[in-house]
């Protein structure tokens, strides 16, 4: 099989995560592409292939022999799509030889226009995969899983003579939760890649710094009549605290190393009022300044109203992959090299955003990440093509035989 018809069937399968859950993993449904992936892993020739209690799966395939020595090697991706978006009921829609124009996804009323998204001309003439509107396709990160797949079968049946190479797909990536039960020692690889990323020709080996914060707002509510100087409405207190960070440092007027806050949640009325923020920085100084930024504006918020008023809560998520991946730049190298011989021009390119290789790179698995060919992930504009996933594929190849050199 091509690894976009693996995406195909893939992507039917209801995966969302989710982050108000305290289950693990945070819903049961992941468990469904977990046992198929356990299956198909085992149909191929991957004979210790397993999902573990908390629905990780494990799979090795053996050194070819004499190449036992070699540093093995893994690959990455994760089971569940984001909750930012339904992922339920996704209807992928298939498009041989696009023709680079305006996409219109079913009967939705949505459009992915060239206006919007300039590299659409660049897919021209290609297999173009995307959803009918009304859904996430969940390419995120069902294409690494179905180029891996791709990977593993065409290697069992090829003589290409390999070092040890590990398998494994996680739950809950999407909610920053995807390396918390990671087994690295059960794993078994000296190094790997997440095959997470967005177009086929990019290497990643930074990320952003990330924290979660939560910010609860607790008023005095009083008939609005009796109100004056003593009603405290935390909806307008959230509001008030919210106006006291940069303006201009929000996802849509940033770029680049640039980080920000960003408001993904609100819910509130008098007596409680509640924020939820996500706080991202490439650079480890300007990251503890926004947090700094916050904290400040909780204070202010108690000192005018009062103690209590403003309770701020920050989570550090993960950290920026960096340092740990500078030690061990061949991993880039072979990246880079993989791609020319695909045919490609490789480009590095900052995450802004995070993966389960920035968390296992700090547990002791350097893991830079790579593209899967796909865009616009999260959302109803999210597309692939069949010949960008065919690609990863080669590069998989490709970096495997130098690990085998």
């Amino acid at each position: 099989m091509r690894a976009y018809e693996r995406l195909l069937n893939y992507v039917k399968i209801y995966t969302t995560s989710d982050e108000e859950s305290t289950t693990v993993p945070s819903t049961a449904r992941q468990f469904d592409l977990a046992k198929i992936l356990v299956d198909e892993l085992q149909s191929l020739g991957v004979t210790d292939a397993r999902v573990d209690d908390k629905c990780y799966v494990y799979g090795t395939i053996p050194a070819t022999a004499g190449y036992e020595d070699k540093k093995s090697l893994g690959f990455i991706a994760h089971m569940d799509t984001a909750p930012d978006f339904t992922g339920e009921n996704v209807n992928p829609i298939v498009e041989e030889n696009y023709d680079g124009e305006d996409v219109v996804l079913g009967t939705s009323g949505r459009v992915i226009s060239v206006a919007d998204f300039p590299h659409l001309k660049s897919l021209k003439g290609r297999t173009l995969i995307h959803t009918d509107g009304t859904t996430l396709l969940g390419a995120d990160d069902k294409s690494g899983i179905a180029e891996i797949m791709t990977f593993v079968e065409e290697l069992l049946n090829s003589n290409e003579p390999h070092g040890k190479i590990c398998i494994g797909f996680t739950p809950d990536e999407e909610i920053g939760a995807g390396a918390d039960h990671f087994d690295v020692k059960t794993f078994g690889a000296d190094f790997a890649y997440t095959v997470d990323g967005g177009e086929e020709n990019a290497v990643e080996y930074e990320n952003f710094n990330a924290a979660g914060a939560t910010v609860k707002f607790n008023g005095v509510n009083i008939h609005p009549g009796d109100a004056k100087d003593i009603m405290v409405n935390a909806a307008l207190v959230a509001m008030e605290f919210n106006a006291m960070l940069p303006p201009t440092e929000v996802p849509s007027k940033t770029s680049g190393y640039e980080g920000f806050f960003h408001l993904t949640d609100m819910s509130g009325e008098v007596s409680t009022a509640k924020l939820s923020y996500i706080i991202r920085d490439h650079d480890e100084k300007k990251f503890a300044d926004k947090k700094k930024v916050m904290e400040h504006a909780a204070n202010i918020i108690n000192q005018k109203y009062g103690d209590g008023t403003c309770v701020l809560e920050i989570k550090d998520q993960y950290q920026n992959m960096l340092e740990k991946i500078k030690p061990h730049m061949f991993l880039i190298d072979y990246a880079f090299k993989a791609l020319e011989d695909a045919g490609e021009n490789p480009k590095a390119v900052a995450i802004r955003g995070g993966t389960d290789g920035a968390r296992l790179s700090f547990m002791g698995l350097p893991c830079p990440n790579l593209g899967t060919g796909g865009y616009n992930f999260h959302g109803p504009m999210e597309h692939i093509t069949a010949e960008g996933m065919d690609t990863v594929v080669k590069v998989l190849h490709g970096i495997a035989r130098q690990f085998a050199e």
